[in-house]
């Protein structure tokens, strides 16, 4: 493979011999005739350039002419019909206008590079100086290139869509927008977050709405004295009492620690993805009500202290 410098002086000469033919036959021609017979010789020599040029470049250049004006086409055309190909239009508007754009162009550089071989510029030197470009170009956007990667993976892979809720690192919120470089997630306290793909797509991450039912999970607590299966019992007619809280799977309810002020009882209900959060704050408000009216304490932090 040639060095760029190479490629680039072959270029260089390939575009030299060009302009300096057309130069040398301008240049016979710049001096008009004066005269009836050196009209017929200035006139001869024209028809020669013109059929030189013709025969040398003229059948290379309308080939080149061809080769993109009618490739460019079908790209465009193709382009469009993928576009509205079932598995493109499942994918959200960013990220599918990125993988047409990005086809067509990968493509229309092949055409223009086919052109070029057309016109006699060696290939090996076009290859080299493309990948050199390419090379550069790469280097000078690692950051950029990494979050256009994790933008592949995120669409391919869909851990996760458009409305989702999502827990990763230090960040939860609602999915806004996959886009080629960034997603963007909106928080709870209504707050827009800028996550590079790069970090999103190679992070451990928490798809909270990916399934159709969540479990809520709780835990309550209770004073020693109160009767265990009351306390059982109780939570259980919460639970049950709860409009948007499933019968089956069925409600849990069992003391599950023992404490150092009090006993601890954990409380499980199934509900659907979207009611999660108001059978949540529901829950906790429902229960305390029902043991105030039970007469089940739920006692403070106490230290025994003795003294002799």
């Amino acid at each position: 493979m040639p060095t760029l410098i190479q490629a680039l002086s072959a270029v260089s000469e390939a575009a030299t011999d060009l302009a300096e033919n057309l130069q040398e036959n301008i240049d016979q021609l710049t001096n008009l005739p004066k005269s009836t017979a050196e009209v017929n010789v200035y006139l001869k020599n024209l028809l020669t350039m013109l059929e030189e040029f013709a025969v040398t470049y003229g059948g290379k250049l309308i080939i080149a002419l061809i080769i993109v004006i009618v490739g460019f086409k079908i790209v465009n055309a193709s382009t469009r019909k993928l576009s509205r190909a079932k598995g493109f239009s499942k994918l959200e508007t960013a990220p599918r206008n990125f993988i047409i754009n990005a086809i067509s162009v990968l493509i229309k550089v092949v055409i223009g590079v086919t052109a070029l071989a057309v016109m006699g510029i060696p290939m090996t030197s076009i290859v080299a100086v493309i990948g050199s470009c390419g090379l550069a170009i790469g280097l000078a956007l690692q950051g950029s290139l990494a979050n256009i990667a994790g933008g592949f993976v995120l669409v391919i892979a869909k851990p996760f869509t458009i409305g989702d809720f999502i827990m990763t690192g230090d960040i939860s919120g609602t999915v806004e927008e996959i886009g080629v470089f960034h997603t963007k997630v909106i928080t709870i306290d209504n707050k827009r977050i800028i996550v590079p793909n790069s970090a999103i797509s190679n992070a451990t991450l928490v798809n909270a709405t990916a399934m159709k039912d969540r479990r809520v999970d709780l835990t309550f607590t209770a004073a020693y004295d109160n009767d265990i299966d009351k306390v059982e019992r109780v939570l259980l007619d919460v639970c049950r009492a709860h409009p948007l809280v499933y019968g089956e799977p069925a409600p849990f309810a069992r003391l599950s620690a023992h404490k150092d002020s009090a006993l601890e009882y954990t409380v499980r209900a199934w509900c659907k993805g979207e009611d999660y959060w108001t059978v949540y704050f529901d829950l906790v408000r429902d229960v305390k009500v029902a043991f105030d009216k039970n007469d089940i304490t739920i006692p403070f932090p106490q230290v025994d202290v003795h003294s002799k």
